[in-house]
């Protein structure tokens, strides 16, 4: 019984940031230069109930066997690179790159930043 309660707590945690990374995504979808983020899981431990080819109770065979998982977990959040709008503001210091590319920088320890 507690199996089942902190496997669906886990999936209710996945989807709380899951819906967290949407809502920032949402919040700043007006503001320039902003790259959407995308939140990736991964399932956490099975347990093998029966093994392959054991017999499932009602004659037939269980090809895959029985496996029961523990939930999911978060793995990792990353920005999506993709290419947004080009808006002409007429600012000087405003630029934009078309197409694939970073601007290189120098930092004020004198090494390339991006």
């Amino acid at each position: 019984m507690i199996r089942a309660l902190y496997t669906s707590a886990s999936g209710m945690n996945s989807q709380q940031m899951n819906l967290d990374v949407i809502a920032n995504n949402l919040a700043n979808v007006n503001t320039s230069g902003f790259k959407k983020s995308k939140i990736e899981f991964q399932d956490l431990l099975y347990d093998m109930k029966k093994i392959q080819g054991a017999e499932a109770g009602d004659g037939q065979l269980t090809p895959g066997g029985i496996q029961v998982g523990h939930g999911s977990r978060p793995v990792s959040t990353s920005k999506v690179f993709t290419t947004g709008d080009l808006v002409q503001t007429d600012e000087r210091l405003d630029m934009a790159i078309a197409g694939a590319g970073f601007f290189e920088v120098q930092m004020p320890g004198g090494f390339q930043g991006y």
